[in-house]
Order: structure tokens, then sequence, then C-alpha cells
């Protein structure tokens, strides 16, 4: 069995994580581990989330394109929180393959294992952000400085893009987006890997997602006289029961890669106590979109609900509040060169080539409304991000730095 034990690494002032087998042979990991255990070190929980944000991981991904003699850029986005661009020149100036990877995590409330303290354990490393997506960073950090130290000049620009905020509002990527150039006419088409956790599978399909509130407005009275009053809570309850029903039917309609589009209420409150009729409940919606699917025609659906119910009833006042996030879903077709080159270089390494879809959101589909052709792959799986136990498997980190390079490299 694997004994775990921490020691210094020569030349460094940083502790490691090492694995020794049961007869003391240490294993050092190779580098991109090494800088996957410094990344999970820095906290960088999402400010939103109680965190101190992502200062710490630009930091790092600077000095390290600094020292490795990449081209970089650090734009500030939010007070204190920066995205950081390395580039490496192609011979096409006007083009660029983009390689992005967001620098936040989630929360560490619930986590059962030290979150900034990246433990190796059975092949696979530990702690927040190990899987989503700072393994990915790692690969992409990694196979940049790779391809800038080969003195080979790639077919055009290269950008590794640590971005902010995607675990929240993706304000990141937006900036990302005003800073990259413009689509034109005529432009041969750019691409963009975005790291997240696919399990080491090419992602060409996501869904999106629009978020909103819908208030009920009643009359308060006392509870010992409900006739006086409207309950809000009531009316939001009957909405639910036809909400509810009407996410069902979308089973209906399937995407071959993504499933059907779902639904949920996720948040609900109401009243203020018990003895009251509530005057007021409101309540949150998550509806997750499908290719070709418009915001305006899904929140359209939920409106018709609402005034069939005032029209049957006319205490039932309700508004829907425009949505507080938006993300259209992506589909790459399948014909692109970011596709096929994509499934290319997979089936070198020996990974599943074959194009899947995912029911989760990411930074892609803001990039691919900005003109670039994008895929999303990374190391690990989607089931331990955001969890308790927070892990990745090691060998797919470093798989995956190779696929990065070798995508960026030959892309044109």
């Amino acid at each position: 069995m694997p004994i775990r034990r921490r020691i210094g690494i020569v030349g460094t002032d940083t502790p490691q994580w090492v694995v020794a087998s049961a007869h003391g042979n240490p294993s050092v990991p190779a580098p991109v581990i090494t800088t996957l255990a410094d990344l999970v070190r820095i906290d960088s929980v999402n400010p939103e989330f109680g965190g101190p944000g992502e200062r710490g991981v630009a930091d790092y991904v600077e000095d390290r394109l600094r020292a490795a003699g990449v081209e970089t850029r650090r734009t500030e986005v939010l007070a204190g929180r920066d995205n950081v661009v390395g580039i490496v020149p192609g011979r096409d100036r006007t083009r660029q393959v983009v390689l992005e990877a967001h620098m936040d995590v989630v929360s560490i409330a619930g986590m059962t294992i030290p979150p900034f303290d990246p433990v190796i354990d059975g092949g696979r490393m530990y702690g927040r952000g190990s899987c989503d997506t700072k393994a990915g960073l790692a690969g992409m950090l990694h196979a940049v400085i790779d391809i800038h130290r080969s003195g080979v000049v790639p077919p055009c620009d290269i950008w590794l893009a640590a971005a902010i905020d995607e675990e929240y509002l993706f304000r990141g990527v937006t900036r990302l987006c005003d800073d990259l150039p413009a689509t034109v006419p005529g432009m041969r088409p750019r691409a963009a890997i975005i790291a997240e956790p696919t399990e080491m599978r090419v992602v060409v399909a996501t869904k999106g997602v629009v978020r909103w509130e819908i208030v009920f407005h009643g009359r308060a009275a006392h509870s010992s006289k409900p006739h006086l009053g409207i309950n809000a809570i009531s009316h939001a309850a009957a909405f639910i029961r036809e909400v509810d029903a009407a996410h069902a039917a979308l089973a209906a309609r399937r995407h071959p890669l993504l499933g059907p589009a779902t639904g949920n209420v996720g948040l609900i409150g109401g009243g203020v106590q018990v003895n009251f009729v509530p005057d007021r409940c409101a309540l949150q919606i998550d509806r997750r979109l499908l290719p070709g699917e418009r915001t305006a025609d899904v929140l359209a659906g939920y409106q018709a609900i609402l005034d069939r119910m005032a029209a049957d009833d006319p205490t039932v006042r309700a508004e829907l509040i425009p949505p507080f996030l938006v993300d259209e879903a992506l589909e790459t077709a399948a014909d692109t060169r970011a596709v096929t080159l994509a499934i290319e270089v997979a089936g070198e390494l020996g990974l599943e080539g074959e194009p899947v879809g995912v029911p989760y959101g990411s930074d892609a589909s803001k990039l691919s409304r900005h003109g670039l052709d994008c895929i999303v792959f990374g190391p690990g799986s989607i089931d331990q991000a955001h969890g308790a136990v927070e892990y990745v498997d090691i060998a797919q980190v470093e798989r995956a730095a190779e696929f990065y390079r070798e995508f960026a490299r030959r892309y044109e």
C-alpha cells in the first residue's frame, strides 16, 4: 500500500508530496504534477463564495510564463481579479488557438479532506480545484511553455488564457472575448480548447442555462382570518405544479449528444411568520437549454403559465424578473478542423476520440459566440468536481498536457 510523505525537492522552497512504495522508494511527481500541487495549495475560492479570489493563481501563472520567456499580458477584470494571458507567436498572427482554463474554485464548505493540501495517494491528487480545473490549467501551462521552448514557430498564435469567475458569472471569459481580435469576413477559422473535467473525452456540445426569479404578490392578513388575505405561497405552489409538468414534458425532445432539456425549481422563499398570510413568495428556476433554443422563447413559456393562472384566478399576481444568468448552448460542427484534429490527437494518445456532449456549461459557449471553434477537454470527472472529496487521476493530467501541446502546435 502506498505511503504518503512530504519531502523538500532540491532547488525549491516549497514542500512537495511524493508517493513512496512500501519498500520506501520515493517517486518524484512529473513536472506538470508538481505544478498542479502548487496550484492546489493556493486558495482561489471565488469571492462570491467567501474566498480571496484568483490573485494568487494569477501571480503564479504570470511568474511561470515570464520565467520561461513567454509574452505575458495581465488584464484587470474586477478589482484585484485579473485574467492572465501568455502568447506564443505563430506564422499567421491574425489567428489564434486559445487554451483556456479558469482559476477560481468553489466553496470549501462541506469538504471532508484538507482543501489546500495536495495529497497524492493511489494515483490521485486530492484537494479543492485538483479536478475543476487546476489540472487542466497545469497541463495547458506546461504545453505552452514546452512549445515556446522548442523554438518551432506554430502555424498561428497560441494563447494560454487563465480566466477569473467561471464558477459564478463568467466575467473573466467575457473580458477575454473583448480582448481577442474580432472575427472578420474571410478570416480562416480559429479554435479554443476549454479545460473542464471531461474524463479525457472530446466534448463538442454542452447545454446552456438560463436562471431567473419569479415573484408572487399576495395580501397580508392575520392567520385567524385567512379569507382576508391572498396567500402568495399557495399561488407559487400551484405554479410549481404546472412547471413540474412542463419540465417532465421536455423529455419528449432529445438532442443526439445532450439528451433532453431540463428544468428545476431550486430556491423558494416567502412569508414573514407562521401566523401571517404571506404577501410575497419568490422562487428561482434553472433551465438547461439545448442548441437552438432561444432564451426569449423559453421564458415566454413560463410567462404563458402565469398568464393562464391569472386568467383563471384574478387574485394571482406575479412578475417574471429578467434573468440573472444566461448562457447559450454549445455545438461545434463535426467537420471543423478543431474537432477533426482533436479526434486525431486523442487517437494517437490512445484516448477515446468519438465526440460527446455534456449537460453542464463552461466558458466555451462565450468563446464560440466570439467566432472560435470550441471543444471542451480535460482530466478528471465532473462527478468529483465541487465534491466533499475532490481528486483527479494524475496519469490523466500528464496525458492531457500532451493533448494540449499536440493540438496547439498542429492547429492550422
